[in-house]
């Protein structure tokens, strides 16, 4: 009896650990928002590639908890404007940090 009760009590700390790890913080995502956030950033890349107006090499995506943060540089501000546009566009995004700068 006692042996059951250790055993159940060992069980459900160990539960709880695992889930307090997997749960997510303030500055570090949970298991599951990582992998959204990394189909968001290939769904956005995949976006921008798709459009025949951008340069991709020069624009970095970058995803932490559905937020995408656009870097890089263009050569007009309607580029700009159009990357931002293009990111905002895909599902799964709740907003678009839009840092990229004129060559």
């Amino acid at each position: 009896m006692v042996s059951t009760r250790r055993f159940f009590a060992g069980f459900i700390a160990a539960s709880m650990l695992f889930a307090a790890g997997c749960s997510s913080s303030p500055t570090q995502e949970s298991t599951g928002e990582y992998f959204d956030d990394s189909t968001i950033t290939t769904k956005v890349k995949t976006a921008i590639y798709n459009e025949p107006t951008l340069k991709v090499l020069q624009i970095n995506v970058e995803t932490y908890k559905s937020v995408v943060q656009l870097s890089g540089f263009a050569s007009s501000s309607d580029d700009i404007y159009t990357a931002g546009k293009v990111a905002r566009s895909v599902k799964g995004v709740v907003s678009v940090k839009n840092d990229m700068r004129l060559k």
